[in-house]
């Protein structure tokens, strides 16, 4: 419908009236639907582990299953931490993966805007044997390494772990962060220079600011990496208290006759709350960075 008015001059104006909000069609309601099925099922998983972490040892042996919590206790997570030390397990992993992503994120930050700024001929290639290098299949690598610091007598130590993971974290940070580096204007770190600067610290002061989402993306992909290893540490590691987190787990909750799942669940919402929080609280830093890293 549209609305007829009269103006000063005499001559009639036509006013289109406001457009009428459409009812979602029915390929919107299919997605939603879809996308909501997607998550429910996605979270269902998390969900049973927490609610069966507060479950007791006679909840599991009653051999009762409900969607809703039953019963709310502690006792999993107060064995966990008391009656297997648990809690040296995590340190271990936050001292791990911490000291990997620092170094990632310093040596890659270097190596990358390196090669960002070098003019080599080759360089393509250069970069994709660096990111090929990043996904070589870990089994492929466990035996050289071992062989390598059973040599050097490193075996059962951080560095050990460390040493394993930057083998994966450096080659995807210095592509990632090459490419990212790449697409920043020559002419800010000139200026930075000209104004005093040495090229180093025109880097650490002017550029890595300017390219901190492609940093901080690096640097939370190196912490999961290293945080969630497996292979690594059963591998490198021979006593308890060096174990990981992850690597704990499969030892929690096991007897010569039962498992305890509640044990086993209680431990893995422990090591699976950092990375969700860290993900959460970064997501919008996490997709800035991949984007700006995608397109030029």
């Amino acid at each position: 419908m549209s609305t007829l008015t009269i103006t000063r001059d005499g001559r009639p104006t036509e006013f289109a009236a406001p457009p009428r909000r459409r009812l979602p069609t029915l390929a919107a309601a299919g997605r939603t639907v879809l996308l909501a099925v997607f998550v429910l099922v996605s979270l269902f998983p998390f969900y049973w582990m927490v609610i069966t972490s507060f479950k007791t040892t006679a909840d599991l042996n009653a051999g009762t299953h409900s969607l809703l919590p039953t019963s709310f206790s502690l006792s999993a997570y107060r064995n966990d931490f008391a009656q297997y030390d648990y809690w040296r397990n995590v340190l271990n992993s936050a001292i791990v993966a911490l000291s990997t992503t620092v170094i990632t994120v310093v040596v890659g930050s270097a190596a990358g805007y390196a090669l960002a700024r070098t003019r080599l001929r080759g360089k393509p290639v250069l970069l994709g044997f660096i990111l090929v290098a990043g996904f070589f299949p870990i089994m492929a690598m466990v035996g050289p390494l071992f062989l390598t610091f059973s040599h050097a007598h490193l075996i059962d130590s951080y560095w050990t772990l460390i040493a394993s993971y930057l083998v994966y974290t450096l080659p995807i940070a210095i592509w990632f962060l090459a490419n990212f580096f790449s697409q920043i204007p020559v002419e800010i770190e000139e200026a930075a220079v000209v104004d005093g600067l040495t090229r180093l610290r025109a880097l650490f002061r002017v550029v890595v600011p300017v390219a901190m989402p492609g940093v901080l993306t690096a640097a939370i992909l190196s912490f999961i990496l290293a945080w969630n290893d497996f292979t690594f540490a059963l591998s490198f590691t021979q006593t308890p208290s060096h174990y990981t987190a992850p690597l704990a787990i499969s030892n929690l909750g096991h007897s010569q006759f039962q498992v305890f799942p509640n044990m086993i669940d209680a431990a893995v919402v422990v090591v699976t709350i950092p990375i969700a929080l860290l993900v959460l609280a970064a997501q919008r830093r996490i997709v800035s960075g991949f984007t700006s890293g995608s397109t030029k």
